[in-house]
C-alpha cells in the first residue's frame, strides 16, 4: 500500500494537482515560524542573561536608601552586598557659552559593582556601539566618569574631557560597552553617565523630591556552601518583612521575578506579532480547505476505479493519508525554512531594539512550525479527502452523481476544531483566542454579506452596456455565486491588513500630529526648589517663552483608601495595581488649570482644616475611587488624609502638566515641595536651557520634542517590521483568490469550449475575464478599504483620543489595488483556458 501511495503521490505531482497545497502550507507555517524564531531568540537571551539584568542574586529596589539593619541581616547570612543609586539629571559639556548640557541617567555604584556578569568598557566610539569591549576590574576612579558612546556626538565632546554634574566636574576616561544589569530596554532613552558611589554626595544633585531610586546588590560568594538556598531564604525573610509591615516603595527583585516588565513586553510583543502571522494562517488555509477540495472532485473517477479494482474503503483512506503526509511534512520543512530565513529580516529591521549578541535559534520553533502545518493540514485538508472513501463503485457507469457528502458537517467540524486549538495556541490566552475569532468570523460574513448584494445588484446591469465580453462576465459571476463570493472575501481580508498598516497608519500618525497644537510644551523643567522659581522665570521670559506657569510638585505613596491599608492584594488587575504601588506625583493649587473639566463634584473651596482632593477621572475608574472616598498618602513619612470632592477630565493631547491628585493649598502649606513647569520654547534658543542647567545644576530639563522622535523611531521601526509580516497576510489572500479560481478552472473551460464552438472569439474571452476579475477586485479593495478606515476611526477615536478625518487615498489605493491583484491572480490561475482547442474541450465534456 505504502508503493502504491507512493506512485499516486508521484502522479499527483506531475499532474500539478499537490503544488498548491504545498504552496498555500508553506506560506502559513513561513509566517508563523518567522515570528517564532525571532521571539525565541529575544526569550533565549533573556533567559541566557537573567543574572546579568539583577547584576546579583537578589535585589532589593527602593525609593529611599535601604533600612541597613536588611543589609546587615544580608551580611550575617554570608552574603556580599553593593549599592548603586540612579536618577536622571542633566549632564553638561564645555565651558560658558559653549558649553552644552543633556538628560542623562546617572548611576553611582559602590566596590565590587557588579556582584554577577560583566560591566565592559572601551575607548573607541565604534566598539561601544557594537557592545565590544574590555571587562572592568573596577569601577569608575574617584574624580571620573564613564558615559554611553552616544554622549560623545550629543555634547560634543571627547574622551578625556570634563563633564559637569551638578556642582562637580568629572573626566571622561572611558565608554561603557556593556552594561549588566541594565537589561534589553526596548526604550533606552536617557544615556547612562557612571561615576563612584563616593563621589555622588559632591555633586549635591539629590534634593527633596527628586526621583531616586536606591538598590542593593546581594549575592552568595563561591565559598558559600548552599549560596542559592541563603539567597532565597534571605529574599523570602524579607519578602515576610516588608508583607507584615505593610511597607511601600520597595521590592525584592530575583533571577525569578526581575525584570518582570522586559517579560510582559516580550510576552505582548509575542502574542501581537504570532497574531499577524496567525491572520496569514487563517487565510492559507482557507487556500488549503478549497486546493484539497478541488483535489478531491479530480480523483472521484479515480477512486471509483480503485474500488473496482478490489481496493476497500480502509485502503483508500490509507492510500491518501500517506500521500496527503508527505505533502503535509515537506511544506512544513519548507515553510519553517523560508521563516528561518525572514526572521533575519525581523532582526534586521528591530535591530536596534534588541540586543546585538542574541543566542542562536533553539529547535523548538521549528518543531512548533512542523506541528502546525501538520495541524493545518488535519483540519483543513483531510476532510474532503476522508470522503473519498464513500465513493461508490457505480460512479465509474454513472458520472453524473454528485459527490458524496454524508459526513461533510462532522469532517469540516475537524477543521474548525483544528483552527480553534491553532488560535488558542497561538494566542496564549482563551479571551484573546475568541475574539481573535469572532473578528476573523465577523469580518467574513459582513465581506460575504456585501459581496452577495454586490452580485444581486449586478444583475439587472447585465444589459446595461451593449458589449458582447460585459454580457459574458456577468453572467460568470452569476453563474458561480459561491465562488465569486470567497475570491471577494478572501481578497478583501488580505488587503484590509496591509491597508491597515500602510494607508491608515500615515493617516493614524498624521492625525496624531495635528492633535498636538504647534505651541505645544516641547520642554519640562523638573526639581525647581522655592528659592529658584524667580530666577527660572524671569530666564525663560526673556528667552521668549510667553507661558511658563510652575507647579508644586509633592511626592506622596498611596497608603489606605477608607481606612483599609492598600497591600499587594488589594488590587487584581496589573495596570491598577503598578499604580496604587508607585509614588504619586501631587500637587497643591487654589485655581484648576484651564486645561482640567470638572466631570463629577466641584473644586474645593480651600477652607482651613479642610482636606480635599480633586482625583483624575481615569484613574478613579481604575482604582474605583468615588466621590467622598478618604485616601491616605505618605508624603516624607507624615500620613495626609484626604476626601475625594471632585473628578476631573484632563486633556493628555495639550503636552502640558497635569495631575492624577490635587490636594488643596491649606491641607499641603507644611509639606516640603518642589516645582515642575512645561513651555514652548522657541528654535534657536537652545542656550537658554544650557545656561540654566549649568547656573542651577539641580535642575532637569526634559526635551519632549527629542523623546517624540524618538518614540517615532521606534515605533517606525516596529510597524516596519509588522508590515514585513502582513507581506505573508497578503499572499495569502492570493492563494484564497487562486485556489477558488482554480477550483472553476474545470467548468470555465467547458464554458470557453462551448462558447468558442458557438462563435465566440478568444478575444471576447479574454475581455470576459479582465472585466470579471476587474469587478471582483475593485469590491474587494472598497470592502477592504472601508474596513481599513473603520478600524482606523475606531484606533483614533477610543485608543488614541483624537480627531479623525477620512483619506481618500484609502479608497483610491484599495480600488486599484485590488483590482490589480485580482487580474494578476485570475491570470495566473486561468491563463491555460483559452489555449485548449474547443474540439477537446468537448470531447472532454
Amino acid at each position: 500500500m505504502f508503493k502504491l501511495a507512493l506512485k499516486m503521490t508521484a502522479r499527483d505531482w506531475r499532474a500539478g494537482q499537490l503544488r498548491f497545497l504545498l504552496i498555500a502550507l508553506t506560506v502559513a507555517v513561513a509566517a508563523l515560524s518567522a515570528t517564532g524564531f525571532f521571539v525565541d531568540r529575544l526569550r533565549s537571551g533573556l533567559e541566557r542573561d537573567a543574572h546579568q539584568l539583577l547584576g546579583a542574586d537578589v535585589v532589593i529596589s527602593a525609593d529611599l536608601p535601604v533600612d541597613p539593619a536588611w543589609r546587615a541581616e544580608a551580611l550575617k547570612r554570608g552574603l556580599v552586598a553593593t549599592d548603586t543609586v540612579v536618577f536622571p539629571s542633566m549632564a553638561q559639556a564645555g565651558v560658558g557659552e559653549q558649553s552644552t548640557s543633556m538628560l542623562a541617567s546617572l548611576k553611582a555604584v559602590g566596590p565590587g559593582y557588579p556582584l554577577r556578569g560583566k560591566l565592559k568598557w572601551t575607548t573607541d566610539p565604534a566598539q561601544a556601539e557594537q557592545s565590544q569591549g574590555t571587562p572592568a576590574a573596577d569601577i569608575p576612579a574617584p574624580g571620573t566618569v564613564w558615559i554611553d558612546a552616544g554622549l560623545l556626538g550629543s555634547l560634543n565632546t571627547t574622551v578625556g574631557s570634563e563633564l559637569k554634574l551638578g556642582d562637580r566636574s568629572f573626566r571622561i576616561t572611558r565608554l561603557i560597552a556593556s552594561e549588566p544589569d541594565r537589561g534589553a530596554n526596548f526604550l533606552a532613552f536617557a544615556p547612562r553617565v557612571m561615576l563612584a558611589l563616593a563621589d555622588l554626595p559632591a555633586t549635591n544633585l539629590i534634593q527633596p523630591g527628586s526621583r531616586v531610586t536606591y538598590r542593593v546588590l546581594l549575592a552568595a560568594p563561591p565559598a558559600l556552601q548552599n549560596g542559592a538556598a541563603v539567597a532565597a531564604s534571605f529574599q523570602q525573610w524579607l519578602d515576610d518583612k516588608i508583607k507584615a509591615g505593610n511597607i511601600k516603595g520597595v521590592r525584592v527583585e530575583s533571577l525569578e521575578n526581575g525584570r518582570p516588565e522586559m517579560r510582559n513586553t516580550l510576552d505582548r510583543a509575542d502574542r501581537f506579532l504570532s497574531l499577524v502571522g496567525l491572520l496569514s494562517a487563517m487565510l492559507a488555509a482557507v487556500a488549503v480547505a478549497m486546493a484539497a477540495r478541488r483535489f478531491m472532485q479530480r480523483h472521484l473517477d479515480a477512486c471509483a476505479m480503485l474500488r473496482c479494482l478490489g481496493l476497500t474503503q480502509n485502503q483508500v483512506t490509507a492510500m491518501y493519508l500517506v500521500e496527503f503526509l508527505m505533502v503535509g511534512l515537506a511544506g512544513s520543512a519548507i515553510g519553517v525554512a523560508v521563516g528561518f530565513g525572514a526572521h533575519y529580516v525581523l532582526l534586521e529591521v528591530l535591530g536596534k531594539l534588541v540586543a546585538a549578541d542574541l543566542p542562536g535559534p533553539t529547535i523548538y520553533p521549528a518543531l512548533q512550525g512542523l506541528a502546525i502545518g501538520m495541524l493545518l493540514l488535519a483540519g483543513f485538508a483531510l476532510p474532503p479527502i476522508l470522503q473519498l472513501r464513500k465513493v461508490p463503485h457505480n460512479r465509474v457507469i454513472r458520472r453524473e452523481q454528485d459527490p458524496p457528502q454524508v459526513a461533510a458537517l462532522a469532517t469540516y467540524g475537524l477543521g474548525l476544531g483544528g483552527f480553534g486549538l491553532l488560535l488558542l495556541w497561538q494566542a496564549g490566552d482563551a479571551e484573546l483566542a475568541a475574539y481573535t475569532a469572532a473578528g476573523f468570523l465577523g469580518a467574513f460574513v459582513v465581506f460575504g454579506l456585501v459581496a452577495w448584494l454586490g452580485l444581486k445588484a449586478l444583475k439587472p446591469l447585465r444589459g446595461a452596456i451593449d458589449h458582447q465580453s460585459w454580457r459574458f462576465a456577468i453572467t460568470s459571476l452569476q453563474r458561480r455565486p459561491g465562488a465569486t463570493i470567497v475570491q471577494v472575501v478572501s481578497l478583501a481580508l488580505g488587503m484590509m491588513a496591509l491597508l491597515v498598516l500602510t494607508v491608515v497608519r500615515e493617516d493614524l500618525m498624521t492625525a496624531w500630529r495635528n492633535a498636538t497644537p504647534p505651541d505645544a510644551p516641547n520642554r519640562f523643567i523638573i526639581n525647581i526648589q522655592p528659592e529658584q522659581r524667580e530666577q527660572v522665570a524671569k530666564r525663560l521670559q526673556a528667552a521668549g517663552v510667553a507661558y511658563a506657569p510652575q507647579y508644586p510638585m509633592i511626592r506622596g505613596r498611596l497608603t489606605a483608601v477608607n481606612g483599609s491599608p492598600v497591600t499587594a492584594d488589594t488590587y487584581t488587575e496589573e495596570r491598577a495595581r503598578g499604580l496604587a504601588e508607585r509614588e504619586f506625583n501631587l500637587s497643591t493649587m487654589a485655581t484648576m488649570q484651564a486645561e482640567n473639566k470638572i466631570s463629577a463634584g466641584k473644586w474645593f473651596a480651600d477652607t482651613p482644616g479642610s482636606a480635599e482632593a480633586s482625583v483624575e477621572a481615569g484613574i478613579a475608574k481604575t482604582l474605583r475611587w468615588k466621590l467622598g472616598d478618604k485616601l491616605r498618602f505618605d508624603i516624607a513619612g507624615a500620613p495626609v488624609d484626604v476626601t475625594i470632592t471632585s473628578l476631573r477630565k484632563l486633556e493628555w493631547g495639550s503636552m502640558r502638566v497635569n495631575f492624577f491628585v490635587i490636594i488643596n493649598p491649606a491641607a499641603m502649606r507644611e509639606v516640603s515641595q518642589s516645582w515642575i513647569t512645561a513651555f514652548h520654547l522657541p528654535a534657536g534658543q537652545g542656550g537658554v536651557m544650557n545656561a540654566l542647567t549649568r547656573d542651577f545644576p539641580n535642575l532637569t530639563i526634559v526635551d519632549v520634542g527629542g523623546l517624540l522622535r524618538q518614540v517615532q523611531a521606534v515605533l517606525d521601526q516596529v510597524v516596519t517590521a509588522i508590515e514585513f509580516l502582513f507581506i505573508f497576510t497578503l499572499a495569502s489572500g492570493l492563494l484564497v483568490l487562486y485556489a477558488a479560481l482554480m477550483g472553476s478552472q474545470d467548468e470555465r473551460t467547458r464554458e470557453s469550449g462551448l462558447l468558442r464552438a458557438l462563435g465566440a472569439t478568444r478575444k471576447q474571452l479574454s475581455q470576459a475575464q479582465l472585466i470579471e476579475f476587474s469587478l471582483v477586485g475593485a469590491l474587494s479593495g472598497a470592502l477592504a478599504a472601508t474596513g481599513a478606515a473603520a478600524m482606523g476611526w475606531a484606533l483614533a477615536t477610543y485608543q488614541f483620543k483624537f480627531d479623525w478625518a477620512f483619506s481618500p487615498s484609502v479608497w483610491v489605493v484599495g480600488l486599484v489595488a485590488g483590482a490589480a491583484c485580482a487580474i494578476a491572480g485570475g491570470w495566473l490561475g486561468l491563463r491555460n483556458v483559452l489555449r485548449q482547442p474547443p474540439l477537446q474541450t468537448l470531447r472532454e465534456a
